[in-house]
């Protein structure tokens, strides 16, 4: 448990929302802005899904296989 300060564009900045893996800030290639946060993907559906709707995917982390 790192320092995580909800602090802009910290907020859930490793972990992709949708599916759960860990994506790294700097290699991220598929990012959403959503409510002055940017949240990280690992692959263009999560990104999509997540555009959909961002509620659904805010605050939780789902471990469920994804993103081939």
């Amino acid at each position: 448990m790192g320092g995580q300060h909800h602090a802009g564009f910290r907020a859930k900045g490793d972990t992709d929302p949708v599916c759960g893996m860990q994506v790294g800030e700097s290699k991220a290639e598929h990012q959403v802005e959503h409510l002055g946060k940017t949240y990280y993907f690992c692959a263009p559906g999560c990104k999509k899904a997540f555009e959909q709707n961002p509620e659904k995917y805010i605050g939780k982390t789902q471990k469920a296989g994804c993103c081939g």
